[in-house]
């Protein structure tokens, strides 16, 4: 599995603990608002960031996404 692979893995699972939610409502969520795409193509400076930043960037992205929906 390549590092952005495993990164996305990791973001999966952290955003999954903060917001008290089930592997697969995490994984429907993400992909209605293609949050996969967002964190594979911004791979190289989210991964630099801390847990915190990450989960609220994801916030940020999902926000920005219901608006445009």
């Amino acid at each position: 599995m390549s590092k952005e692979g495993r990164f996305l893995i990791f973001c999966i699972e952290i955003y999954k603990s903060a917001k008290n939610l089930k592997g697969k409502e995490v994984v429907e969520l993400f992909q209605k608002y293609n949050v996969c795409e967002y964190i594979m193509e911004c791979y190289g400076a989210l991964h630099t960031t801390g847990t915190n930043y990450i989960i609220n960037d994801i916030d940020l992205y999902i926000e920005a996404r219901q608006v445009a929906v």
